[in-house]
């Protein structure tokens, strides 16, 4: 009995680490977004009427949060950032467990913005958490392995689609209710089963833009622009240009999750061996050959290639964190990740709107521009040097010294 005991508390000692916490945070969101955002041109279509007006002005509304994610540092005030995440996380899932009971315009804007909320300070908070919870030497791999748990909730969401309205032939309302009360279920049993973490460092409770951090807010900038064209323009053309039908889109979402799936965790492990720099660089180099290729791919087969590889080259992104992980002050990676969050999420306002009036004369030219952008990027990588830390930033810090 005695030594049943003691491996019970040795499982539990293993289990209920920060790091299976993040990976079960990671699980639920993926697994409920995933879901909302599969159902929701079909939703908003048939059930409330919308035009491109309507589904334009709710994208632009789930954007905002995400621009004013840094605000994530003044409710870090009044609570703790585990909990904080936990809230954020059990309001994404309620915002779209109610989804399917507001079939109309208002009431989708409403909902949608309340599911954003949710999300966007839940993503802020956890990369926060996921910085200061692991290890330099170990935090590339592990945002892998994150990754990989992503995709793997993505296709769980994807079933449960399947089973809920192709098999069982319920509607919209039981699908958008029965996910969310299941995020929001497996969200109370992670509050109620886990400790509360150690973080280490007291953060900063104000905003903060550092001098020294400089280049890591370009970064993040360019890889949210390039994120906007990727995933407005890319998909765009898939169904404009080739003809691909909603069966064969979705197919091209699965496919994209299981590569993510297979590859990512390795993509992480990777990056912690050869460097930020040269993950970055390869990352760069990748995507200057990609959105270059989009702009004249003229077979379909090959534009879904190209898009496969795109979608998984986003798993290079992690360098852009462990390099911000690396070079940071413990107390100031609370703060950094609010503010770098709603920097990502400047292209996302101004973006789409610029760039979609160019497409509707020369769709090349938005590809060309994405080709531009992933170039500055490039430009950038030779700054980052091969061995970032505190005082050593950027190359040029040597060029100084």
């Amino acid at each position: 009995m005695s030594w049943l005991s003691i491996r019970f508390n040795s499982l539990k000692t293993i289990t209920l680490q920060p790091q299976m916490l993040l990976l079960g945070m990671t699980f639920v969101m993926s697994m409920v977004f995933a879901v909302w955002q599969a159902l929701l041109n079909n939703f908003v279509i048939e059930r409330a009427g919308f035009t491109g007006v309507e589904i334009g002005l709710l994208q632009s509304l789930r954007e905002i949060p995400g621009f004013l994610a840094f605000t994530a540092v003044f409710v870090l005030l009044l609570i703790k950032e585990q909990t904080f995440a936990l809230l954020a996380l059990a309001i994404l899932c309620i915002g779209v467990a109610i989804t399917g009971f507001f079939p109309h315009v208002l009431g989708l804007y409403l909902t949608t913005i309340l599911m954003s909320i949710g999300f966007h300070y839940f993503e802020t908070i956890n990369q926060s958490l996921t910085l200061q919870w692991l290890d330099k030497s170990e935090a590339a791999a592990f945002m892998g392995k994150a990754l990989a748990w992503r995709s793997a909730a993505a296709l769980l969401g994807y079933a449960s689609i399947w089973l809920v309205m192709t098999g069982l032939k319920l509607d919209y309302v039981w699908m958008y209710a029965m996910i969310g009360l299941l995020g929001l279920s497996m969200v109370l049993v992670m509050s109620a089963l886990f400790p509360r973490f150690e973080q280490g460092s007291v953060q900063t409770k104000k905003l903060i833009l550092r001098k020294r951090y400089w280049l890591y807010y370009l970064l993040t900038f360019f890889s949210g622009a390039r994120r906007q064209i990727f995933m407005v323009f890319a998909g765009f053309m898939m169904v404009e240009k080739f003809g691909y039908s909603v069966t064969e889109i979705t197919g091209l979402f699965l496919i994209n999750y299981v590569v993510n799936l297979l590859f990512a965790p390795a993509i992480g492990r990777f990056i912690g061996r050869i460097d930020e720099r040269n993950a970055l660089m390869i990352e760069y180099i990748g995507l200057i050959i990609i959105f270059t290729s989009y702009a004249f791919v003229e077979t379909a087969s090959v534009a879904a290639t190209l898009y496969v590889i795109d979608h998984l080259l986003f798993a290079m992104a992690i360098a852009v964190k462990t390099y911000f992980q690396k070079i940071a002050d413990k107390q100031d990676i609370a703060s950094t990740m609010s503010v770098s969050f709603t920097i990502n999420h400047i292209a996302a306002v101004v973006i789409p709107v610029l760039l979609g009036i160019i497409w509707l004369t020369s769709p090349s030219t938005v590809f060309f521009i994405g080709t531009g952008l992933a170039m500055c990027s490039l430009c950038l990588a030779f700054i980052v040097p091969q061995q970032p830390r505190p005082g050593n930033e950027t190359n040029w810090c040597k060029a100084t010294k």
